[in-house]
């Protein structure tokens, strides 16, 4: 089982290593791949310094609190309500620096514009016309816009995974329920969507299982394990 997610590495872990996951980890939308046990970056494709200057201005001059991730750490400019509620929802200590155009000083791994849903909807049309193809720009959850290089979705960690492991894609069942996981479906054989999943991946899945609630994910999983143990 390899686990996929828009999170930071220090923030996956605990959960990685709760479920006994030794196989790399899939991290910031596919930006980073990690060693669990050791902690090593087998691959980062960070955003360009200029195009993450270009997307700074962007996000502070649309009026959104921007999320900063650089080796691994969450930056802010000051620490507003916004950031308090995402710092304490995965557990992380904030680092406020000021201006940060004027700190950052090296590619970011990662950038996050937190707001209004219905704001960083329309927030979201705009940017992705400005950068037409630039960055990845994609929700993870309603009230989190999230760029990364134009390198990266979820689908390109997964791929890294695979070559480095030696699975391939035909063998591979992927779960998803967000905008962000749309390349993650697309890249696996078999692609299984939670019930309660944003509509572009319920149109996408070869198969909508139930939702978080009912624990869907593990209901596939258990079906799967006992029809190949001959249970």
């Amino acid at each position: 089982m390899l686990l996929v997610t828009g999170r930071m590495f220090r923030s996956v872990l605990p959960y990685a290593r709760e479920a006994g996951i030794v196989e790399p980890l899939v991290c910031y939308q596919g930006a980073v791949v990690a060693e669990p046990e050791t902690g090593e970056f087998l691959r980062h494709e960070p955003i360009p310094l200029d195009l993450a200057r270009e997307t700074i201005e962007r996000v502070v001059h649309a009026g959104h609190h921007l999320n900063c991730y650089v080796r691994d750490e969450l930056y802010v400019a000051e620490v507003t309500p916004e950031a308090r509620a995402y710092a304490d929802f995965q557990g992380l200590e904030i680092h406020a620096v000021g201006d940060l155009l004027d700190w950052l000083d090296e590619p970011p791994t990662k950038l996050v514009a937190v707001g209004d849903p219905d704001e960083l909807d329309r927030f979201e049309l705009r940017v992705k016309e400005h950068f037409d193809g630039r960055l990845f720009i994609s929700k993870s959850l309603p009230y989190f816009l999230e760029f990364a290089s134009p390198e990266v979705t979820k689908g390109t960690g997964l791929a890294f995974v695979a070559a480095h492991l030696g699975f391939p894609a035909e063998r591979t069942v992927a779960f998803g329920d967000g905008e962000n996981d749309v390349e993650l479906l697309e890249w696996a054989g078999y692609g299984v969507a939670v019930a309660n999943a944003h509509p572009r991946l319920l149109e996408l899945a070869d198969h909508v299982c139930p939702p978080v609630e009912e624990e869907g994910v593990a209901q596939v999983l258990e079906a799967y394990v006992a029809l190949h143990s001959g249970a």
